[in-house]
């Protein structure tokens, strides 16, 4: 039989990987896709000599949005950052 564990107290210091702005940030990308495939599903005839938001508007909306979620994974807060150097753990 195994010895019991040992009740080890919870480190309150545990941090996330993201922070409330990147969970911003990743629903504005979220909206941005969301707007342009919204768009791109509204208009049924396309007519590429026209202007039209579903061919012009929409593509750019989804790629800015699939920018804005990348951009949302990779940003970390500078001030953050700047503490793990300032205090290396062993």
């Amino acid at each position: 039989m195994s010895a019991p564990r040992k009740n080890t107290p919870v480190d309150s210091q545990v941090k996330l990987p993201f922070t409330r702005k990147n969970y911003i940030l990743l629903a504005i990308g979220v909206g941005l896709i969301f707007l342009g495939f919204l768009l791109m599903a509204t208009e049924s005839f396309i007519d590429a000599t026209q202007f039209s938001l579903s061919l012009h508007v929409s593509p750019f909306l989804i790629i800015g949005g699939f920018a804005e979620i990348i951009y949302a994974i990779l940003a970390t807060d500078k001030k953050e950052n700047s503490n793990l150097t300032d205090n290396p753990t062993p």
